[in-house]
């Protein structure tokens, strides 16, 4: 949602002393401020959840001009793979438990530093006012300090404390916290909603008919959910010195210039046997090595995080290079049948056969230098590194930088998404890519495909 917020006006509040805020979430960009959500009537009467500096969780109340609730997470939130479930909710007429914290499923009041505690019987900011555009999802006053990441199931209740078993359950089979598709709340109040239900819809699913309008920016649906967590490009795993990744890092932007640098590795590996398939595309030339590299190689330490890297440096690692369409092991540079001519804007696939060791690559949705993943026919050949993989990205031209962006089954590249789609037939069906050449036995990479 970098640069993209969602606003409302609201009206007369059920109970200017009780409210809860639910919302499934996945961040991209750390290390910033960003706001999650606030209702501003005034620098007097306001209530938000915010990310600070230095990714702790920030939560602020004030009305009449007096600090109601102040407290900082001991705890940071930095993984960028994963989807969280955040439950905030009020009620200041209680004895006790005035103030509720789930971070999914689990309380974590006790894990804040509360500077200002909640008060008995009082107002609270995040209930006050009926300001045009006053209550804001995703950023602060006119889109600053905007949250980059992905939302869903955002449900808000006016006039009641709920506790996040209202809107997630644990599965009785992995154990984990999972999503109420239907959640258990019996009235929403006057100001009440539930959007972004299953897709990027704004339109209250409530029945109270308060919908959301979009403040700025483009809303793109992405099949990644916390049901089913797709791959994305690492924040975490990257030797850029600034920020490169959008739209949910799917998109990376290198800097400027570059040698033969490694960008990031992906928040999903692949280990044992999957055979896995995603696309991309070249956004600025023709320049880059993309490839696999074994995570228990001794040197992957050293072949990591660090500059004038890229895949087939190593003896532990396979690349292909889009500048000649030539294929990287152990810093040799290796024909790959006759070579590819790359340009920008051309659309990339790759197929990763980890059960075999094979690589594939297509162009334009035709498979290059003969090969045929379903049959295990040509690709390059990365078996002799193991089996416990991760794909790479890294660029190979000093005199610019390269920006890829990437399909791993979101069903979009950049905010343009597919009109048309193709899915895999077997882990995850829910993926959606350009190409209709996703071969027989592939799946996506996600956590759906890493179980198929």
């Amino acid at each position: 949602m970098a640069s993209t917020y969602l606003q409302r006006t609201p009206t007369t509040r059920t109970n200017n002393q009780k409210f809860t805020y639910s919302c499934w979430f996945k961040r991209s960009e750390l290390g910033t401020s960003q706001y999650f959500v606030i209702n501003l009537e005034s620098g007097n009467d306001r209530g938000y959840v915010a990310f600070d500096t230095d990714d702790k969780m920030f939560i602020f109340d004030k009305a009449g001009g007096t600090d109601r609730f102040q407290a900082t997470s001991n705890f940071v939130l930095r993984d960028t793979s994963a989807w969280y479930h955040l439950v905030y909710s009020v009620d200041s007429t209680a004895g006790s438990n005035r103030v509720k914290i789930y971070i999914n499923g689990v309380d974590k009041y006790s894990d804040f530093t509360v500077a200002t505690a909640m008060s008995q019987n009082s107002t609270v900011g995040f209930q006050q006012g009926t300001v045009s555009n006053s209550f804001k999802v995703g950023s602060q006053e006119a889109g600053s300090t905007t949250f980059n990441g992905l939302m869903s199931y955002i449900n808000f209740v006016d006039g009641l404390q709920l506790d996040a078993s209202a809107f997630g359950e644990t599965d009785s089979t992995t154990g984990e916290w999972k999503i109420l598709t239907s959640p258990t709340v019996s009235e929403y109040g006057n100001n009440g909603f539930f959007i972004l239900k299953n897709g990027n819809s704004l339109t209250d699913q409530s029945g109270k008919g308060n919908n959301l309008t979009l403040g700025a920016g483009t809303l793109t649906k992405t099949e990644d959910c916390p049901s089913d967590v797709f791959a994305t490009l690492n924040s975490l795993d990257s030797d850029l010195t600034s920020n490169p990744f959008q739209y949910g890092n799917t998109k990376v932007s290198g800097q400027n210039p570059e040698s033969a640098k490694y960008y990031c590795g992906l928040t999903l590996g692949m280990m044992g046997n999957g055979k896995y398939y995603f696309e991309g595309q070249l956004n600025v030339n023709n320049q880059g090595i993309l490839g696999v590299c074994n995570l228990d190689a001794s040197d992957n330490p050293t072949y990591l995080r660090q500059q004038n890297t890229f895949p087939g440096r190593y003896s532990s690692s396979w690349g292909y290079d889009f500048t000649d369409g030539y294929k990287f092991n152990n810093n040799n540079k290796t024909a790959y049948g006759s070579g590819t001519s790359w340009t920008t804007n051309d659309y990339f696939s790759f197929a990763l056969d980890n059960t075999n060791g094979k690589m594939y690559i297509a162009k334009n949705g035709s498979w290059v230098s003969g090969g045929d993943p379903t049959n295990g026919t040509g690709g390059i050949d990365y078996s002799a590194i193991g089996d416990n993989n991760m794909f790479i990205v890294a660029d190979n031209n000093s005199a610019g930088y390269n920006k890829f962006t990437f399909n791993f089954g979101n069903g979009s590249f950049d905010t343009t998404t597919l009109s048309t789609t193709y899915s895999p037939t077997v882990g995850n069906t829910g993926a959606k890519f350009k190409y209709n050449i996703i071969p027989t036995g592939f799946t996506a990479l996600s956590t759906k495909g890493l179980n198929a």
